[in-house]
């Protein structure tokens, strides 16, 4: 019974070393960060504003007597929006013409009075005056009373209307807005490191075509280019608005939208690695990377880009690095292994071709 007892335990111990050295003859691939030129995808949120956006007013107070457009109608410069019944205006224009023409009658009769020496010559010079004041008092009520049409200064889409026919207005009253939307500028806020890496290389960066991502996923068809960038920073937010122009494709954009402005940064000698020979822990990303005497190391690196199964890694690894592509999830830190390695190219390209 004995020997039966000590042969079973033997057996056991025989199959445990087995299984020990088959898993610890397990040989995993590493490789080193290949150095490539690729580029950098960066997204900010950005609002949307019209090329030209404004207020139309009234500039007169009086009753809104027709509205010839409707709220988002599309109207061409000149066109009219709005009449104004101004109380008075055409009398007021009667008026002074009337006092216009009495002036003008009164100097021709002192250049008469003049001439024959009857008054002196600056009883003209005074008529003269009367006629230019009274010119001036019938323009302005010709223009007073032109004041009561409305027209459109630019070809632009109609606002929202708040008031209706027969609304008494005041001076200064809001009556709509107009934008002009062939054209939108697209503002987005950069941060100072970013900034000054554009400024540096903003020669070519001002030339690098911008996506603009929309509300609902979708990629809007223009692309748009960076055309300046304002004074200051925001002393709370430590960022600069860049303004960007896009053609307004299909007069899609509207006035007071928002998306996400996406920059294609190109990139020389960057370190990329397969996404595969990452793992996260606490919101941080390692490596193992594998020394001289084959002991893996876990290692923070921070990532620049995430692209298609690769990371574009902006600190933490160097070129000549070996990190482990296999086994990230079952090696401990300390632990050593056995690898073989595979050159960057040739692990890379396997992982595009997974990823397609």
């Amino acid at each position: 019974m004995l020997a039966l007892t000590i042969g079973i335990v033997l057996m056991a111990s025989g199959c445990k070393s087995g299984k020990e050295e088959k898993a610890d003859q397990t040989v995993y691939t590493m490789t080193t960060p290949e150095v490539t030129t690729t580029s950098i995808t960066k997204d900010y949120v950005a609002s949307i504003q019209s090329q030209k956006n404004i207020e139309i007013r009234s500039q007169v107070q009086g009753i809104l007597q027709d509205i010839y457009v409707d709220e988002g109608q599309t109207v061409r410069a000149g066109q009219p929006l709005f009449r104004i019944v101004i109380v008075g205006a055409q009398e007021e224009v009667s008026k002074s013409k009337a006092e216009a023409e009495q002036a003008r009658i009164d100097l021709q009769n002192t250049s008469t009075l003049v001439a024959n020496n009857i008054v002196s010559k600056n009883a003209r010079k005074m008529a003269e005056a009367k006629l230019s004041s009274a010119m001036a008092d019938y323009r302005t009520a010709l223009l007073r009373k032109q004041l009561s049409v409305i027209r459109a200064p630019f070809a632009g889409i109609m606002g929202r209307i708040p008031n209706k026919k027969g609304s008494l207005l005041q001076e200064g009253d809001l009556l709509s807005s107009l934008s002009d939307n062939a054209n939108v500028y697209v503002y987005f806020n950069v941060s100072e490191p970013e900034y000054l890496d554009y400024q540096i290389h903003a020669a070519e960066r001002s030339k690098l075509p911008l996506k603009l991502i929309l509300a609902n996923g979708e990629t809007f068809p223009s692309r748009g280019f960076i055309q300046n960038v304002e004074g200051e920073f925001d002393s709370e937010t430590g960022n600069i608005p860049f303004r960007a122009k896009f053609a307004n494709a299909g007069n899609i954009l509207r006035n007071g939208e928002t998306g996400t402005v996406r920059m294609n940064i190109p990139k020389a000698n960057a370190l990329v690695i397969p996404q595969q020979a990452t793992y996260e822990l606490q919101d941080r990303r390692y490596v193992f990377v594998v020394d001289a005497r084959n002991v893996a190391h876990a290692r923070q690196i921070e990532v620049a880009d995430e692209q298609q199964g690769i990371y574009v890694v902006a600190k933490g690894l160097t070129p000549s690095d070996h990190i482990l592509v296999e086994g990230v999830q079952k090696v401990n830190d300390g632990d050593q292994v056995k690898v073989r390695f595979k050159g960057p190219a040739e692990v890379l390209k396997s992982v595009v071709l997974q990823a397609n």
